[in-house]
């Protein structure tokens, strides 16, 4: 019997020589850390590619991001829906998008990262626009997803999966339609399909994901709360294992909400719409956007969500000379001057935007804010 005891007390001591070592050795213990950016729709409209050209010829956009390219800088990841195919010529505003290389240029310049391609505009300029962004994309290093030159490509390079401090994160993204242009072969674009979903999800699984965030392109345009047949695929979405849902296309911002998960401590973000970003809508609401910032934290295998933060954008209307520069500005530290037109409509985006998401948002959720800018007419 003292032998069983003492054998007995001696594999309990080894235990945790043997797991600590373990443990230690793939640095399980030291907190990951990672923090991503969404911003909503970079579209083009044919009064931005009017105020990009220039005298030579060419276009430039630079100047758009001036305001807000330290806070993309700032993140880790930073994505946008790119709603605009590039071309080499033939550039065009609505209802055809297609914008110079410039134009990519300007928001790689300024810190993005990753686009998501797959939107109803996708396909404006067919298959040469749409590989010919593909490539600008690649020869630039910016990661991409939702359309692809064949189903051999998607195979490959889908879910797109990015590594940053240790924590993988795959990134997913469907569109609603494509304006009912068929795909034409072999070109793939990723069409919301729950069948194909639920295969993609099991494969970000496979690929040993930490996090599986949806960027949909999806909803109604121009409404300030997602349909019921939106929240349902939400819930659908999660459960079939998705962590966090980022949404676009409404042109609009729309409410956010934090979920807890009612078997576990996760929570899963739910971003109905990021509105737009740049363009040259100017309808109300569509004047701006919000830019998410999320702070994602792993410890040993568990990875959730930390801080969710949002930052309104806004682009001024025109001035008193009928010109609009396209500056994207940060809605609550801009300050106008000499323009109560301009000063009126930021006053009424921010109202608005603040009343909507003080009666929907749901979850612990903070607005940020940047410097001061100061806009004199």
């Amino acid at each position: 019997m003292k032998h069983i005891l003492r054998i007995t007390i001696l594999l309990i001591c080894a235990v945790p020589t043997i797991v600590t070592a373990q443990f230690s050795s793939i640095d399980l213990y030291r907190p990951h850390k990672t923090e991503i950016l969404f911003a909503g729709d970079i579209m083009q409209h044919k009064a931005q590619l009017d105020a990009a050209r220039t005298s030579s010829g060419t276009y430039s956009y630079s100047h758009y991001y001036r305001h807000i390219t330290k806070t993309i800088m700032e993140a880790d990841i930073a994505i946008a829906n790119l709603e605009t195919p590039i071309g080499k010529s033939g550039f065009s505003g609505y209802p055809s998008f297609c914008a110079p290389d410039s134009f990519l240029y300007a928001a790689h310049k300024a810190g993005f990262n990753v686009m998501l391609f797959a939107n109803n505009h996708c396909l404006d300029r067919g298959k040469s626009g749409a590989l010919y962004t593909l490539d600008l994309l690649d020869s630039l290093g910016i990661k991409h997803c939702g359309v692809y030159r064949n189903a051999k490509e998607r195979e490959e390079r889908y879910p797109l999966i990015i590594e940053s401090d240790g924590i993988r994160i795959a990134l997913l993204n469907y569109t609603y339609g494509t304006n009912g242009r068929t795909t034409p072969a072999p070109l793939v674009v990723n069409i919301i399909d729950k069948k194909t979903i639920t295969e993609d999800i099991q494969k970000a699984r496979t690929q040993r994901a930490d996090v599986i965030i949806a960027c949909m392109h999806w909803g109604d345009e121009y409404t300030s709360t997602p349909p019921a047949r939106i929240k349902e695929l939400s819930h659908w979405l999660i459960e079939q294992g998705v962590d966090h849902i980022i949404g676009n296309h409404p042109h609009v911002i729309q409410p956010i909400e934090i979920r807890k998960d009612p078997d576990t401590p996760d929570k899963h973000a739910v971003v109905y719409s990021t509105g737009n970003l740049l363009s040259n809508m100017s309808l109300r609401g569509t004047d701006g956007g919000a830019i998410i910032k999320m702070q994602l934290r792993k410890t040993l295998n568990y990875t959730r969500i930390g801080l969710l933060k949002y930052l309104f954008t806004w682009i001024a209307p025109k001035d008193s000379r009928g010109i609009r520069d396209f500056t994207i500005l940060p809605a609550a530290t801009t300050i106008i001057e000499n323009n109560p037109f301009a000063e009126g409509k930021l006053r009424l985006f921010l109202d608005d935007s603040r009343k909507l998401f003080l009666k929907h948002n749901k979850g612990d959720i903070e607005e940020f804010t940047i410097d001061t800018v100061r806009i004199t007419h």
